[in-house]
């Protein structure tokens, strides 16, 4: 289960400029660049991005949307290097502080977010971003409470986000209280009705409640409203495993692994699939290795001993 943050849209910077002609110039790069990002073209975004910055090197808003093309092209070392330009020549610069961090994140540099995360509790409190930001650092740390805590002081900065009450009800489903995380999906439902990630958390609940036609049903409403996401797929396919259809199942994880071959839940759900068809030796190649460096991750354990015994 991944947690969902809305990392690229609405946070291009734009510039008004004045009749000056390096002003004039700079400026109509920025745009240009902006016009191919809402285009989806990246890479021709960050060559007028360039062009700007070669006009004038301290223009943060130039680096600044460089990088959000960068992020676009999954280059987070890069998009890491300009957020920090942008924040070098304006250290007053919150957006880029929230973007840096949660590319930090997403480069697995967790105490490098948490130190953005602490420049926007000092520098710009009463925005719900820097919250957030704390509390995905502490999901990842698996400090559960202080993510908690700070998810829900980002939702009480901005309650219409749905998004934030599905991360609060995440945190209560890693601890097991499935009945706190429901009650905040209703919520979170009941503010945004399409946020694909609530339908996908209830399908882990149902799963692990062992309901696996209802978990089903709600990872493909998850799918129905967002089908970029390789987790998605990965847990249809357990549920088809545990529902008999191990073929389609497989057929899925494996799917899942083509969109994202770094979620080692997929590689369990091989596991699983090979102990449900008897081969101990596939099975234990998958297993073996998961049970030694995941031996907590749910259904490690039980699926590795099947695979011993078969």
């Amino acid at each position: 289960m991944k947690i969902q943050n809305s990392l690229l849209a609405g946070i291009i910077a734009l510039t008004l400029f004045s009749c000056d002609s390096i002003e004039d110039k700079k400026g109509r790069f920025l745009l240009k660049g902006n016009e191919k990002l809402e285009e989806n073209d990246p890479k021709s975004a960050i060559d007028f991005y360039h062009e700007a910055i070669e006009l004038d090197s301290t223009y943060s808003d130039a680096w600044f949307n460089k990088a959000v093309a960068h992020l676009k092209l999954h280059q987070l070392n890069e998009a890491i290097a300009d957020f920090s330009q942008a924040i070098n020549f304006r250290p007053d610069y919150p957006n880029a502080y929230f973007q840096r961090g949660l590319s930090y994140l997403d480069n697995g540099e967790f105490y490098k977010a948490k130190s953005d995360a602490e420049w926007l509790h000092k520098n710009d409190s009463e925005n719900w971003e820097g919250y957030f930001l704390s509390g995905l650092v502490a999901e990842k740390l698996e400090d559960y409470p202080t993510a908690l805590t700070s998810f829900q002081k980002a939702s009480e900065l901005n309650p219409s986000n749905s998004d934030l009450l599905v991360n609060q009800a995440t945190v209560y489903y890693y601890q097991k209280e499935f009945e706190e995380a429901s009650k905040l999906l209703d919520k979170a439902e009941s503010i945004n009705p399409s946020e694909p990630n609530l339908h996908n958390l209830r399908s882990m609940i149902a799963f692990d409640y062992g309901k696996y036609q209802e978990a089903l049903e709600a990872v493909e409403k998850a799918i129905s409203l967002d089908s970029r996401q390789a987790y998605y797929y990965n847990n249809k396919g357990l549920y088809l495993l545990f529902l008999g259809e191990k073929e389609k199942g497989l057929e899925l994880i494996n799917q899942s692994i083509q969109m994202d071959d770094s979620n080692p839940f997929a590689l369990r759900n091989k596991g699983i699939f090979y102990v449900m068809e008897g081969d101990k030796i596939s099975a234990l190649q998958y297993l073996t290795e998961l049970y030694k460096d995941y031996p907590d991750m749910e259904l490690v354990e039980e699926y590795y001993k099947k695979a011993q015994d078969l």
